[in-house]
């Protein structure tokens, strides 16, 4: 499986990590500074431990030994308190750097093209929002400073061990090559098994969330087995990607952990040759060796770590995957429409490359008329409405308003231009108040809401997350809204569909007398809708094959009067 959005590439996720070093420039250089202190106070311990065996060897006294000790203890607590520090330091870094990741991938997620957000599976947009986005955040604040600290201080120790006496020095860095070679073998590896588990696991929120969104369909219609074997199948590859990362980490780990011994003995062979040579002394021997040991804390931490820095990585290319999508481009600022003529002309368009679904449309809707567009089910009203609206490009033709292609406006002018109204509304876990998304007076919110029959919005401060609405209570807040907003032109894709009747009737009064000079364009399967327009459009197979008013078209006695006269007919029967 495949995921719906795009994943960024190494190139794009280094850019995007530096920017982010580059934000808070600052802390990282002083989680730099701290961090080398810290380590230029760490390699004075096992120096001066050698002094200590020197001084033994050579018959010094207590005295001498217990200056030495003092100056091993005041190494060791300088370099506890700067490391400490530091490590301080770097938790508020991740913290702040976390929240800028948050806060970018809800602008982008904002952003995607509404176009966008409907094909792409909500399992795999919500996985990155939170399992993705929570990984690079915990990465950033539990595992950035602790590798930057490890790094700092791998640095100083091989310096120091090297200056100590170079031939030991030399080769017991070479006994951790094993360690270099596993680690390359790794990384060649992790990377793409880190992605498909995160493909994987946004395949596996999909089929949570269609289960649970379709619950009632699915006891309905007895599809309990399907819906199980397709959760079975998601889970078994997530299972199965698991598995892979995990057989990496077991062959990665053991490697590791046994290349840890090899610098040891190999100095101490060497050290042993070299003392019998009278060419080093134990102490030096000895603090070779403990420059090793010392190594191996950071170094240990840094691959134990590298393993969730892997799984970061890859989720962090996920999350900044939504930089990728396409962005259709818009008009200039400056580029306004002249007026609130809509022009369709020649229009075609096929969804995601197949057949066409519209062919050759040709429509002028007049500012302030009232068009009802009616047709079958399939017709093509929706997806010309979705056009109207800017949310898809035509896949041929153009589609303007006051000469500037529709889709071409910024979203700040399209809101100003058209608004569609569909079936579908979201309803916020927050007050009426808030919901209707208008910094209005409440005596024009009340109205608004009395306008479209919302009796039941009384009081603007009801917590509608505690309260739910049921649907044609929340058709009548995205009406409301739409009454707020007070755009040019409405589209009404059969937004009263699930008000009964009456209550149908009246809203769509309501809107004709509050829109009155306003374009609306209404796609309805009431056809009392087109018989109160000013014209009607007559959809079928994508194309529009009559064009006039409710009475011309009744005289033409064509495909709108055959559907007027079944309408009707099924009207009386009710």
């Amino acid at each position: 499986m495949s995921a719906a959005l795009p994943v960024a590439d190494q190139p794009l996720v280094v850019r995007a990590t530096l920017r982010l070093i580059a934000a808070d420039k600052r802390s990282v250089a002083a989680m730099i500074g701290l961090n080398s202190l810290a380590a230029i106070a760490g390699l004075g311990a096992p120096w001066l431990l050698g002094r200590v065996i020197d001084t033994v060897a050579a018959g010094g006294g207590v005295t001498a030994v217990d200056r030495l000790a003092l100056a091993v203890l005041g190494c060791a607590l300088a370099q506890t308190l700067l490391s400490r520090s530091a490590l301080a330091l770097g938790y508020r870094f991740g913290e702040r750097t976390s929240a800028r990741i948050r806060e970018t991938f809800l602008r982008r997620a904002l952003a995607l093209p509404a176009a966008v957000v409907e094909r792409v599976p909500a399992g795999d947009l919500a996985a990155r929002g939170t399992t993705d986005v929570d990984a690079v955040a915990t990465t950033l604040r539990d595992v950035l400073p602790r590798i930057l600290i490890g790094l700092v201080e791998m640095m100083f120790i091989m310096i120091a061990v090297i200056v100590l006496n170079p031939l030991l020095g030399v080769a017991g860095l070479l006994g951790f090559s094993g360690i270099w070679f596993v680690t390359r073998w790794y990384l060649r590896h992790a990377r793409d098994a880190y992605l498909r588990e995160g493909e994987a696991n946004s395949w596996l929120a999909e089929e949570l969330a269609a289960t649970t969104a379709g619950a009632r369909t699915v006891e309905a219609f007895g599809l309990a087995g399907r819906r199980l074997a397709a959760g079975h199948a998601a889970i078994a590859e997530t299972r199965r990607t698991r598995l892979v990362t995990l057989g990496l980490r077991t062959v990665f780990f053991p490697v590791v952990e046994t290349s840890y011994v090899v610098p040891v003995v190999l100095v101490l062979l060497l050290g042993g040759l070299l003392y019998l040579d009278h060419r080093v002394s134990l102490g030096t021997i000895g603090a070779a060796v403990l420059y090793l040991r010392q190594l191996v804390h950071p170094l240990d931490t840094l691959l134990i770590r590298i393993e969730q820095l892997q799984a970061a990585s890859a989720s962090f290319a996920r999350v900044e995957g939504l930089a990728a999508v396409e962005q259709p481009g818009r008009a200039s600022p400056a580029v306004s429409p002249e007026d609130d003529r809509i022009e369709l002309r020649g229009v075609r368009f096929a969804y995601d490359a197949g057949r066409d679904v519209l062919h050759d449309v040709d429509l002028t809707v007049r500012p302030g008329e009232r068009l009802a567009v009616v047709g079958l089910s399939g017709a093509g009203k929706s997806t010309l409405g979705r056009l109207i609206a800017g949310v898809d490009r035509p896949t041929a033709g153009s589609v303007t308003v006051g000469g500037v292609p529709v889709a071409d406006l910024a979203p700040e002018q399209l809101r100003r231009q058209v608004v569609l109204v569909t079936q579908e509304h979201h309803v916020f876990r927050e007050s009426v108040r808030d919901n209707l998304m208008v910094p209005a007076p409440d005596d024009e919110l009340r109205r608004a809401l009395a306008t479209v029959g919302a009796d039941w919005a009384d009081d603007l401060d009801r917590d509608l997350g505690a309260e739910p609405l049921d649907g044609a209570q929340a058709q009548q807040l995205a009406l409301a809204r739409v009454l707020l907003a007070g755009p040019h032109t409405v589209i009404l894709d059969e937004a009263t569909a699930l008000l009964d009747p009456t209550a149908a009737r009246d809203a769509e009064r309501a809107l004709a007398a509050v829109l009155h000079g306003r374009t609306v364009i209404a796609i309805a399967h009431r056809l009392q809708t087109a018989h109160d327009a000013d014209r009607v459009a007559v959809m079928d197979d994508g194309r529009v094959i009559e064009l006039g008013t409710h009475d011309e078209l009744l005289a033409a006695d064509g495909p709108y009067a055959a559907l007027w006269r079944s309408w009707h007919r099924a009207d009386q029967m009710r």
